[in-house]
Formats: C-alpha cells, sequence, structure tokens
C-alpha cells in the first residue's frame, strides 16, 4: 500500500472555481458537480475532491518510486479520478478512461475539511505496469 495526501486552501479553490476558463471547470465530473451542489458548502466539498484527486496522483506516484512516471503529469485527465459517493455519504476514487488502463486501484479515501482548508489522505494498492 501507498500512501497520498494533500491539502486545498478552499477560498482560493473557490476563487478559481469563479473564474471563467480556469482549469478548474473541467476537472471534475457531472456527478461530483450533481453532489457537490447539495452540500451546505459547496466550495468546500469541491476542495475535498480536488485534494483526493492530488492525494490518488501522490499516492499513486509513491508506488512507481524509482520507475518512470507512466503517463506525464499534464496528461492526466482529472475528470478521470473521480470521487463517489455510496448511498450513506462515504466515498471511494473510481477510475475512468486512460488513468483506470494505467493507474492502480484506490484502496481507501478520506475527506474532511474545517475553516479555510480541506484534506485527504488516499491509499492505492502496488502500481501494476
Amino acid at each position: 500500500m501507498h500512501v497520498g495526501t494533500d491539502i486545498v486552501h478552499i477560498p482560493a479553490l473557490a476563487a478559481q472555481l469563479a473564474t471563467p476558463g480556469s482549469r478548474f471547470t473541467a476537472v471534475f465530473t457531472d456527478r461530483e458537480l450533481r453532489a457537490c451542489a447539495g452540500k451546505p458548502d459547496t466550495a468546500a466539498s469541491l476542495a475535498a475532491r480536488w485534494a483526493a484527486k492530488e492525494a490518488y496522483i501522490k499516492a499513486w506516484s509513491q508506488s512507481l518510486y524509482g520507475s518512470a512516471p507512466v503517463l506525464a503529469p499534464d496528461a492526466v485527465d482529472f475528470a478521470e479520478i473521480e470521487v463517489v459517493p455510496d448511498a450513506f455519504g462515504r466515498v471511494a476514487i473510481a477510475l475512468r478512461g486512460e488513468v483506470a488502463r494505467v493507474g492502480p486501484a484506490a484502496a481507501s479515501l478520506s475527506l474532511s475539511h474545517d475553516g479555510d482548508y480541506a484534506v485527504a489522505v488516499c491509499l492505492v494498492e502496488s502500481a501494476f505496469i
């Protein structure tokens, strides 16, 4: 198992989300946007999901320690790393597209946000290539 963690400043992400043409307009899936729209603080929920995507990338990278990356950093489509809730609100990462083809499965995900910050911790299985 390999671990990744990330922290996001919620007001900074909210400002990016409000900026037309921001890269963040394409990193969330429709399902993620719908799930967060119903939350008391949409920006905090999206920030936690962005932290989850970054935490997954960090854990995946750690699983490849000593080996070349499988995808170039600018080739990662972050919408292919989707944070999905179950019927009880627990979250997991579902992989799609190229990331699903080459990336390791996410074994566990934890999200939290408080005040101005959102954090995520992700565990991945050993990478397969």
